[in-house]
């Protein structure tokens, strides 16, 4: 509205604290677009977090991981406990616009105030994971959600950047898989805690299940002693007679055991320095190139740089090595 006040930092910040979804839902569009004043706001945020069970999510599309996800949400929320939901969708790489799909799939706890879904853009960075996602965990962390659960893209085998988030990965897989379980033992299957075969009542799913334990105990005499042990579980999500479900109080007994080992081993304060240490990275990496792009802007000196890579009168890696040096000298005394 004209003349209407914007909200101080302090006060957004404060709201969201309480648990205000209006003010986590200004938060995350901030972060998400890089706005002025994000930082800022994120430094008011980060004291309130990291009380949280974060729980990433990842696997094919169509293993069924949000159907999974909408029956921990209701498991979780049988315990009282708050939820939030960070799903991340697949960005166009012409327009960054995204299918936001979540908001539909989740649908039936719209009117649950403890329960918050933010669907997002991957805007294409690989690994699964937009950019602004660990910021708008930490967001979900400060609105007082006792769960923070992460859904990746779950493309390809490489998209394994949920480790560095979530303290407890869960990878999603159907029947049917065959020979590429064996070829993912170097992949994502290594950043497993839990391996939930999903649709385990379509045929093969025995002989997939096998596989699977297979790969794992071949993996278990590499582990360190006290480490925890990944573990199989079938589960048919999605069924025609809601009686013919399964497989769901096992998950979620095996995922609360994977966050109490955690709690009792070093596992967890191992998992939260992987997480800052990549929260250091991508905050310095951005910093950085907003200094380096800043400093090239009506210079004209960024165009003469791609014209003199095209004409392959240089090169990238020379232009990075030459900018960098410049930005990074340090100043005469």
């Amino acid at each position: 509205m004209p003349g209407q006040k914007k909200d101080r930092p302090q006060d957004l910040a404060a709201r969201l604290v309480r648990g205000d979804r209006r003010a986590a839902s200004r938060l995350i569009t901030l972060v998400e677009n890089g706005g002025p004043g994000a930082d800022e706001m994120m430094k008011r945020v980060y004291p309130h977090t990291g009380r949280s069970m974060l729980v990433g999510i990842t696997g094919p599309g169509g293993s069924g991981k949000s159907t999974l996800i909408d029956h921990l949400i209701g498991r979780f929320r049988k315990r009282d406990l708050r939820v939030g939901v960070v799903a991340v969708d697949p960005s166009s790489p012409f327009t960054g616009g995204a299918l936001l799909g979540d908001r539909v799939r989740f649908q039936r706890y719209a009117m649950d105030e403890g329960v918050f879904v933010r669907s997002m853009g991957s805007r294409g960075y690989t690994g699964g994971l937009a950019r602004a996602t660990t910021d708008v965990c930490r967001i979900l962390e400060a609105m007082g959600n006792d769960v923070v659960i992460i859904e990746t893209l779950g493309a390809g085998q490489d998209e394994i950047d949920i480790i560095h988030v979530a303290q407890t990965c869960i990878l999603v897989l159907t029947p049917g898989m065959g020979d590429d379980i064996q070829a993912m033992k170097a992949g994502i299957m290594e950043i497993a805690h839990l391996i939930v075969l999903n649709k385990a009542d379509l045929e093969g799913a025995g002989a997939c299940l096998r596989s699977l334990e297979a790969v794992l105990e071949d993996a278990g005499g590499r582990r360190t002693e006290g480490a925890w042990n990944p573990r199989v579980i079938p589960t048919v999500a999605w069924a025609r007679r809601p009686g013919d479900v399964s497989g769901m109080e096992a998950l979620e007994e095996a995922l609360l055991a994977h966050q109490a080992h955690l709690r009792e081993t070093p596992g967890l304060r191992c998992a939260n320095e992987r997480r800052v240490e990549r929260e250091l990275r991508l905050i310095f990496r951005d910093a950085l190139e907003k200094h380096v792009i800043s400093g090239l802007e009506g210079t004209g000196r960024k165009e003469e740089f791609l014209r003199e890579i095209i004409e392959r009168r240089n090169d990238p890696y020379s232009v990075v090595e030459e900018i960098l040096g410049e930005t990074l000298k340090k100043p005469e005394i």
